[in-house]
């Protein structure tokens, strides 16, 4: 079996030909792309992959290889900045280059007709139309979980409490209809203080601070305040009440 080595920023990528086509070896593009166990990349995004006996520094060996199309596959679920630029090399450098060494095809280069050329044109056309359609899809499914990973960063963010006028903030609603709600489902009283059961659930706590009242000298206020566990199960049963605002 022929083998091809390139170097993409020096890291090898070898390429081989089965049944007239290019093959990559999936753990050379798997690792390049960052991924942290190439073992279980493969298998998870490579629905193509096959095993081949190649030839390396240490003997030959079995080895897992990969279709054009698994390329992509990894290409698009790396978290890699570089992988943008890996695909265009693939595209643009690797994939002529096979054709132009013939490995890709049978036909020398000076052999092939206008045809030929027409064809390996569009085929190459219809695989990035194939690819962008892809693309366009892995984003569409990224915006709409987009909602559910910005409410959970938001959580994750805030600190130990925040305020019921920044919870509704999160939530998306007014200030004062998170306090209606909050004394409808049994958080707090009609002062707007939370209740003893609440606090021991860890749902809410209060904030004690001191003012100075001009006819009654130093008083103390309770203000109400949510935990990040209580912001998470406020906006649940939020969602759940209010099932026309999503």
């Amino acid at each position: 079996m022929n083998i091809m080595p390139f170097q993409f920023h020096s890291a090898p990528v070898r390429v081989v030909e089965r049944e007239g086509e290019p093959w990559f070896v999936a753990k050379d593009v798997a690792e390049l792309l960052g991924y942290k166990r190439s073992r279980d990349a493969i298998s998870q995004h490579c629905k193509g992959a096959v095993k081949h006996r190649l030839p390396t520094e240490s003997g030959t060996q079995d080895m897992q290889i990969i279709p054009e199309r698994d390329v992509y596959r990894l290409v698009m679920r790396s978290k890699m900045p570089e992988a943008e630029a890996f695909e265009e090399w693939v595209v643009g450098e690797v994939l002529p280059a096979i054709r132009k060494q013939g490995s890709y095809s049978l036909n020398k280069p000076e052999d092939l007709s206008k045809m030929d050329v027409l064809k390996m044109a569009l085929e190459s056309e219809e695989q990035r139309l194939k690819l962008e359609q892809e693309k366009q899809d892995l984003i569409a499914q990224i915006e709409e979980a987009a909602p559910k990973v910005s409410f959970t960063e938001q959580v994750q963010r805030a600190p130990d409490t925040i305020s019921v006028a920044e919870a509704a903030k999160i939530i998306g609603t007014g200030q004062r209809r998170l306090f209606d709600f909050l004394r409808n489902i049994g958080w707090i009283s009609r002062r707007n203080e939370p209740y003893q059961e609440k606090i021991e659930q860890g749902l809410l706590n209060v904030k004690l601070s001191n003012f100075q009242h001009p006819e009654h000298g130093l008083k103390q206020s309770v203000t109400t305040v949510v935990t990040g566990k209580g912001l998470t199960k406020l906006k649940q049963l939020w969602d759940k009440h209010h099932p026309q605002l999503h």
